[in-house]
């Protein structure tokens, strides 16, 4: 199966969901053109609250739009743009993505794998139990997180939904994603 963007979403104010858009145009070193998560440094509410002066490792947020699947099929009605992602993927597995992978998104654009979105209570505020379907744990009692990848621009442009997405992983070891 062929890798595509399947929507594209971003926001100019904080809240949880983000409106679908036509095209997004991803800037280097900064995020989503006019993303109220754009910026060189941290711009997540509560890590701001932490420490303002942290890199933005988070300034693209992706989801695979086969957990949208997943959750139906636990009752859910989630969409793309409600998990507040900015780009929507089909056909990549982006978890098992090692960290530092490089995303080629549509013909310029390209993102680098920072790690793994922990989500928080917000979800259940958009839709009770959500939560627990987001994250879970294993066999083992690990903890597994399936909310989307984040990831930092490294080559900037427009990205659109039907674009192809292509994953160069780095060099071995790789590194498994951790929460950012």
């Amino acid at each position: 199966m062929n890798s595509t963007v399947a929507a594209v979403s971003s926001n100019d104010v904080y809240a949880f969901t983000k409106p679908n858009r036509d095209s997004i145009t991803l800037l280097a070193g900064l995020g989503v053109e006019g993303d109220v998560h754009a910026g060189v440094t941290v711009k997540h509410r509560s890590r701001v609250a932490q420490d303002p002066t942290q890199p933005n490792l988070r300034q693209v947020h992706l989801i695979h739009q086969e957990l949208f699947t997943e959750l139906r099929d636990a009752g859910f009605e989630v969409a793309p743009g409600d998990l507040g992602e900015n780009v929507t993927t089909a056909g990549i597995d982006l978890l098992a993505l090692p960290a530092g992978t490089l995303l080629h998104l549509g013909d310029e654009a390209v993102v680098e794998v920072t790690g793994l979105r922990n989500p928080c209570l917000q979800i259940d505020i958009f839709q009770d139990g959500l939560l627990k379907q987001v994250v879970g744990r294993d066999g083992t009692g690990a903890v597994v997180r399936k909310a989307g990848i984040m990831g930092v621009v490294v080559v900037g442009g427009v990205v659109r939904p039907g674009d192809p997405v292509k994953a160069d992983l780095p060099a071995e070891p790789h590194r498994p994603l951790e929460r950012v």
